[in-house]
């Protein structure tokens, strides 16, 4: 196990990152990345999120080298992609979105053929061990062709693992993936985490980036818009919805509470939502029971990342 002082303080680190597409006949150069500056930091579980055609895919695959970047600087593990292309390559394993395999291999010789290609001595190959670790080690002799379209995603993570990169990057990995195989997905990427691995995200499920990751990165447009602890950029959204339900049903909002930004749900359920610190819970309650209605069950909501990623992004988009 290396000594952590001579490990990077950054798995990724972007300084000025601008990618341009060239135009065409029929449209007009393309920004992708317009100065991207961006830090993931070494052993993090880092999300990065944004709607489609904000940059995410353009910024992961420059340090993929995939994709040649217009101008700035990018560090893969403390490397120079532009001074060390082959070293800054081996420090990172990507899982694309598009499922990109030879389907009259099968997954051990898909595994060892990607490790030969990093020059992985034959003797230092982890085959059967990734196998049995993505669930796949009974298919290891099964052509890739007969595999679902979960089996074949988890073939892709054991895929960008051959060569032991410190950094993985898993491009919306779970899409398509049904709820038993994104869990077992999980459980496997949690097991890398904890020894060591540096993970970076892409997802649209937002509720697996909240559960997930330490940290998380907003992109849109090209930019980023928000980076923070999670916890941190849940706190944006301070307001909380109180959620009453009656014990008889209700067509109209209380004169009581017309003060409030009450609404009743479909479900029955009265819904107010309020800014934590500014206005009483309690004198919500006492103003309902004063309006004549009793209470059956009450209980709070907060805010979830999905109503920060709205909130910034729709923001961008009225501005």
């Amino acid at each position: 196990m290396p000594d952590s002082s001579s490990l990077p303080e950054f798995a990724l680190e972007a300084r000025g990152l601008k990618k341009t597409y060239a135009g065409s006949k029929n449209a007009p150069p393309k920004e992708a990345l317009k100065g991207v500056d961006l830090k993931v930091p070494r052993g993090s579980i880092f999300g990065l999120l944004g709607p489609n055609g904000a940059g995410k895919s353009t910024f992961i695959n420059i340090f993929a080298g995939l994709v040649n970047k217009t101008s700035g600087v990018a560090r893969t593990w403390g490397i120079d992609i532009d001074r060390d292309s082959r070293a800054a390559r081996a420090a990172i394993g990507v899982v694309p979105q598009e499922i990109n395999m030879d389907v009259f291999f099968t997954p051990y010789e898909t595994l060892e053929l990607m490790a030969g290609f990093y020059g992985v001595p034959r003797g230092e190959r982890r085959t059967a061990e990734l196998l049995e670790a993505v669930g796949l080690a009974d298919k290891r002799d099964a052509y890739v062709r007969q595999l679902s379209g979960g089996m074949k995603r988890r073939l892709l993570v054991a895929k960008a693992m051959v060569h032991t990169p410190p950094v993985l990057v898993l491009d919306e990995p779970t899409a398509g993936v049904d709820i038993e195989l994104r869990r077992q997905l999980w459980a496997y990427v949690r097991e890398l985490h904890a020894r060591g691995t540096t993970i970076v995200l892409t997802t649209h499920y937002l509720e697996e980036a909240q559960e997930l990751c330490d940290e998380i990165a907003i992109v849109d447009q090209g930019e980023v818009i928000a980076c923070e602890p999670t916890e941190t950029l849940l706190k944006r959204m301070d307001s909380k919805t109180l959620v009453i339900d009656p014990v008889d049903p209700m067509s109209d909002i209380p004169a009581e509470l017309a003060q409030y930004d009450a609404e009743i749900r479909a479900d029955g359920a009265l819904a107010i939502t309020y800014r934590y610190g500014e206005q009483s819970v309690a004198e919500m309650i006492e103003k309902f029971r004063a309006s004549g209605h009793r209470i059956d069950d009450l209980r709070t909501e907060e805010a979830d990342l999905e109503d920060v990623f709205l909130a910034l992004t729709y923001n961008r988009e009225t501005a």
